[in-house]
């Protein structure tokens, strides 16, 4: 019973669910992504939305509460990527996105996950730098318009905006941003390693 009730708290508490159901809502976007019909798109687009925002939620709630766990932490950051990287894989195949974008996108995860562990390993922690967070925030902005993808005039004016064209901008700041942030990532491991061989 006492074995349930730590797997309860450590797993199957509010904010990990949460986390768990993020993952669940990406199948519906897929779904409604359609060259075809500019009203899934707006839908895909707002299961998209509700899915961040309950990204901030699940983290608000585990801080409060004190249930910020191993799992929560392994599994979160997970959730992240694998609804970014399915969204803009499939936004490749799409034909909305260059794949040399996505590519670059998703190199930068895989080698800042890489050198997360090996300063792990090294017991070194590499706090997450205004580059990381401005990376996430454009990132996330992008794929907002690109779901959305149609032209759309502006409300009380004759202006109209190409949303697919606004996210492919949005997604190259987001792609500098990576850019630049894995090298602060990067410098700053090697200084914490420096640090802490020198003393």
């Amino acid at each position: 019973m006492k074995r349930f009730e730590r797997f309860k708290r450590e797993v199957l508490n509010l904010p990990n669910m949460i986390t768990i159901g993020r993952v669940f809502l990406i199948p519906p976007v897929l779904l409604l992504v359609d060259k075809t019909d500019p009203y899934k798109c707006v839908y895909a687009m707002l299961i998209f939305v509700v899915a961040s925002v309950l990204d901030l939620v699940d983290g608000v709630l585990a801080r409060r509460a004190g249930l910020v766990t191993v799992f929560g932490k392994f599994v979160d950051p997970l959730a992240d990527k694998i609804m970014v990287a399915a969204l803009l894989i499939y936004l490749v195949a799409d034909g909305r996105v260059p794949a040399w974008i996505v590519v670059l996108l998703l190199s930068r995860e895989f080698y800042i996950s890489g050198l997360r562990s090996l300063a792990s390993s090294e017991g070194v922690v590499i706090a997450a730098g205004a580059g990381g967070k401005a990376k996430t925030v454009f990132q996330l902005i992008g794929i907002c318009f690109l779901l959305v993808h149609y032209p759309y005039r502006m409300l009380g004016t004759d202006q109209w905006v190409d949303f697919n064209k606004v996210g492919l901008i949005t997604l190259g700041i987001s792609l500098i941003a990576s850019v630049v942030s894995a090298v602060q990532y990067t410098v700053g491991f090697g200084q914490a390693l420096a640090n802490q061989r020198s003393e």
